[in-house]
């Protein structure tokens, strides 16, 4: 689990049939086994290599995610260590599991700010979408600003600090992103959904009238 606060930018490329992830020179203590966040995707550290490391990954990972395109060409990656429970949460959980990927349509600067609008590529995400929800973006934890009526469209506005310490400066027009929605609003689906099929069975079957032959045939003679 992370919370989308990015401790470093690295750069990611192929090695072989894994990635090699270099730019972690502040975690000291990497070890073995250690899952760290890469553009938002949790990868396990599978070997310590020059102030990097080697992370085995799936095809379904390499297709689903930006990795397999920025690792052709050693492109610029978010990456942030797992979460300790001793540690405070200035972002939102993110799980490190990607849901689907988001175009960038535009970017454009202010004096103080950012604004850098996104599109879904799988629609089915859009519902998850509402002003001032979470999203993490490449690993980043932010909040929608903004977002057209289906949430097939939503903006955000980055800080300058944002900008400049994440990989967020190397975004062009017509690139893609990784985006994960808030968990809280999956699991709230979830209990939902599970709630509605309940009073569902039990309009369908109302409980019993209670009457002396009930009692009677139910053992309270």
């Amino acid at each position: 689990m992370f919370t989308g606060l990015i401790q470093a930018v690295g750069k990611v490329t192929k090695k072989g049939n894994r990635l090699l992830v270099t730019g972690c020179e502040t975690f000291s203590d990497l070890t073995l086994g250690e899952s760290i966040a890469v553009d938002g995707v949790c990868l396990t550290v599978a070997d310590c290599y020059r102030g990097g490391f080697i992370a085995d990954v799936s095809e379904e990972t390499l297709s689903r995610t930006t990795l397999g395109i920025k690792s052709e060409k050693g492109g610029f990656v978010n990456l942030e260590r797992a979460l300790r429970f001793s540690d405070r949460l200035g972002g939102h959980l993110v799980s490190g599991h990607v849901d689907g990927l988001g175009k960038v349509i535009s970017i454009d600067s202010s004096k103080d700010s950012w604004r850098l609008e996104l599109s879904w590529q799988n629609s089915f995400f859009e519902k998850y979408m509402c002003e001032k929800a979470s999203v993490s973006v490449d690993g980043i934890s932010l909040t929608v600003a903004g977002l057209s009526k289906n949430g097939s469209h939503f903006w955000i506005a980055v800080i300058p600090h944002t900008w400049t310490n994440t990989s967020l400066e190397h975004l062009l027009a017509g690139t893609f992103v990784n985006l994960e929605v808030d968990l809280m609003a999956k699991y709230v689906e979830s209990l939902l959904g599970a709630q509605s099929i309940n009073d569902i069975n039990q309009s369908s079957n109302p409980p019993p009238e209670i009457t002396q032959d009930w009692l009677d045939q139910n053992g309270w003679s």
